[in-house]
C-alpha cells in the first residue's frame, strides 16, 4: 500500500485492517485546509479529481454536522434519517434529517453508542434497524443494536447480535425480518449470519454463509432469496457469489462472477435482473466491467463496460429504470463524475459531474424522483456536504 497509515488499522490474511481508513486519515489532516475550487490536488497518496460539466447535481443542506461513512435511509414520510460516521477518528452520536421539500437538515436524537461501518435498515413498521459497527479508532465492535422511531425522533436499545460485526450487510426479508450476515471481527471476515425479529426485538442464529465476506453486497431478489456477490475472505477479492434461502435459512452456492470484485455496487433491476458494476480486486483499484445476474438462470453474464473505472461508487436505480453511478475512486484518484446505465441497451453514459467527489457515500433515491448524496465531499468541509440529483 502507498503512503505511510501508521497505526491505521488494517485487515489482511488474519491481520487486522480496514481499506477505508487511508481517505479518514487525509480527512482528519488535512480539515481547515482551504481549497479555491476543486480540479486536480495531491493528498497524501490520493488524488484528487473532479470532472467538468453541466450536468445536473445542485447543492443542498448542508448538514448540521460534517460527517463521512454514515448511513442514510429513506423513511416512509420522504425524509432520509442521516446517522452515526465523522470526520477521521472523530465520530459523532448526533442523528440529523433530510427534508426533502425545504433542501435542508434538521438534528433529531442521537445515538446511543457512537459508530461507524454499521447498517441501517427500514423495517416495516417505519422504525430504523441500527445494527453493529465500530467506535472511535476501529478499537471496539459493537454486537450492539438500537431502533430508531420516526414519531419520537429518539433511539432506544433492542436486543444485542450474537456476534460483533462491522462491515455487514443487513437485509428486510419478505416476512420483515432483517438478515444480518458476513462482515469482520479484528482478526478475520465472518461467514455467520443471524436474524434480527421486530416482534421479540431478538437476534437467532440461521444458516452461515460458505465463506466469510467483507465489503461484499446483498440485494434482495423478487423471488425472496437474498444475493451475496463478491466481496473477499481477508485475501484477494472474490468473484463467487450465494444464494440465502429465508424458508430454510441456508446458503447455495451459484455461478461465479467473470471478475473478481470488492467495493462494488450489486442494484436490482425492474426485469428482476442485478446489475453488479465496478470495485476492484486489490484495495481500491478501479474496474470498468459490469455483470448482470439473471436469477433464471443463476448465471452472470457481461454487460457494456461503465465510462471510467470506479470503487466504493453508489449505484442508484431511478424511477424510469436507469440506474444513476455515482463517484468512488479509481486506484488513488477520486471521482465526482457519474454516469447512467440503460437496462434496455446494457450501455453506460457520462452525465453531469458532481459538484465534488464522494467516495463511499450513500446515495438515496426520494420520492419527488431526485436523488440525494450525502458525506464528506472534500478534504476541508469548504464545498457542500449534500447535493442533489435530478435526473
Amino acid at each position: 500500500m502507498p503512503g505511510d497509515l501508521g497505526s491505521v488499522p488494517e485487515r489482511h490474511a488474519g491481520i487486522t485492517l480496514s481499506r477505508r481508513r487511508p481517505i479518514v486519515v487525509a480527512t482528519t489532516l488535512l480539515l481547515g485546509v482551504a481549497l479555491v475550487g476543486l480540479a486536480t490536488m495531491e493528498v497524501g497518496w490520493w488524488t484528487v479529481s473532479s470532472a467538468s460539466g453541466s450536468g445536473t447535481f445542485r447543492a443542498t443542506g448542508p448538514m448540521a454536522i460534517p460527517r463521512g461513512y454514515e448511513t442514510a435511509t429513506l423513511l416512509q414520510d420522504g425524509r432520509v434519517l442521516i446517522a452515526g460516521g465523522g470526520v477521521g477518528h472523530l465520530l459523532t452520536a448526533q442523528a440529523e434529517l433530510f427534508v426533502p421539500s425545504t433542501g435542508s437538515f434538521q438534528t433529531t436524537g442521537a445515538l446511543i453508542s457512537t459508530r461507524e461501518g454499521h447498517t441501517a435498515t427500514l423495517l416495516q413498521d417505519g422504525r430504523v434497524l441500527i445494527a453493529g459497527g465500530e467506535g472511535e479508532l476501529g478499537l471496539s465492535l459493537y454486537a450492539s443494536a438500537e431502533l430508531y422511531d420516526p414519531k419520537t425522533g429518539e433511539f432506544s436499545q433492542t436486543g444485542s447480535m450474537l456476534t460483533a460485526r462491522v462491515g455487514h450487510t443487513a437485509t428486510l426479508l419478505g416476512d420483515g425480518r432483517v438478515l444480518v450476515a458476513g462482515g469482520w471481527t479484528h482478526s478475520e471476515p465472518i461467514a455467520s449470519a443471524e436474524l434480527y425479529d421486530p416482534k421479540t426485538g431478538t437476534f437467532t442464529q440461521t444458516g452461515s454463509m460458505l465463506v466469510g465476506r467483507r465489503d461484499d453486497t446483498a440485494t434482495l431478489l423478487a423471488d425472496g432469496h437474498v444475493l451475496f456477490v463478491g466481496g473477499d475472505a481477508g485475501g484477494p477479492a472474490l468473484s463467487s457469489a450465494e444464494l440465502y434461502d429465508p424458508a430454510t435459512g441456508q446458503f447455495s452456492s451459484i455461478g461465479s462472477m467473470a471478475a473478481a470484485r470488492r467495493d462494488h455496487a450489486a442494484t436490482l433491476l425492474n426485469d428482476g435482473r442485478v446489475l453488479v458494476s465496478g470495485g476492484g480486486n486489490v484495495l481500491v483499484d478501479g474496474l470498468t466491467t459490469a455483470e448482470l445476474y439473471d436469477p433464471r438462470t443463476g448465471t452472470f453474464a457481461a454487460t457494456g463496460s461503465m465510462a471510467a473505472a470506479r470503487a466504493g461508487h453508489a449505484a442508484t436505480l431511478l424511477a424510469d429504470g436507469e440506474v444513476l453511478l455515482v463517484g468512488g475512486a479509481d486506484g488513488s484518484t477520486l471521482l465526482a463524475s457519474a454516469e447512467l446505465y440503460d437496462p434496455r441497451s446494457g450501455i453506460f453514459r457520462k452525465t453531469g459531474s458532481m459538484i465534488a467527489t464522494h467516495y463511499a457515500t450513500p446515495a438515496i433515491l426520494l420520492h419527488d424522483g431526485r436523488v440525494l448524496i450525502t458525506g464528506l465531499s472534500d478534504y476541508t468541509g469548504k464545498l457542500p456536504s449534500a447535493e442533489l440529483y435530478q435526473p
